[in-house]
């Protein structure tokens, strides 16, 4: 974190010397005025301006040291990637087990991911998304859900009788039923509670 203390005859002339110092916008500093300054009836009188200016971090630093400081206490060898994309702080786990990590169904990774999220959008004045994953987990169970969305679909016709699905997380669900969304035959809704529900798919 980047620290300046600088003195003018004004904040804003303090504040505008930091600046240029540290090369950053007003936007990307927290300004703490140390001393207003006395500018005296006599100019041998008169007193300065202090200010200190810190950078603020940026979220993907925020996120990483965050993650980096959680795994030192359950993977001392883990390392984190950050990978931004388009309104979007991707973050990717690197580990040799990363299964521990991952969870089951995702569950200890989307609890990494909330807390980060949590952590990161504290001090942001614009919402920033944080995606966490480790070994493709995401790609590889979205996979596994729209063709278990399919499958499940198929034989609800075949049958002609609804289907309930396990328990799923909201964006679990979501794939779901963006999956059978144009299926003219096929209808789903959630049903149920958190953190117990559910998407049931049956016939139109």
């Amino acid at each position: 974190m980047k620290v300046l203390e600088k003195q003018a005859r004004t904040v804003d002339e303090a504040v505008q010397l930091a600046l240029e110092e540290l090369g950053v916008s007003r936007d990307e500093v927290e300004v703490e005025v140390i001393d207003e300054g006395n500018k005296g009836i006599l100019s041998f009188l008169s007193k300065p301006t202090k200010v200190k200016v810190t950078v603020k971090p940026k979220p993907e630093e925020v996120a990483v040291g965050f993650l980096n400081g959680l795994l030192h206490f359950i993977d001392k060898n883990a390392k984190v990637k950050c990978l931004p994309e388009d309104e979007i702080l991707k973050l990717e786990i690197e580990s040799e087990d990363a299964g521990i990590l991952i969870g089951k169904r995702g569950s200890t990774l989307d609890a990494l991911q909330y807390l980060t999220s949590l952590v990161v959008n504290k001090n942001c004045e614009e919402f920033v998304r944080i995606v966490l994953d480790a070994e493709n987990y995401r790609e590889k169970r979205e996979d596994t859900l729209e063709h278990l969305a399919l499958k499940i679909a198929d034989k609800v016709k075949e049958t002609k009788k609804s289907i309930m699905l396990e328990p799923m997380y909201p964006n679990e669900r979501r794939i779901i039923h963006t999956t059978l969304q144009k299926d003219r035959k096929i209808v789903t809704k959630s049903v149920g509670k958190e953190p117990y529900r559910r998407v049931i798919i049956s016939l139109k």
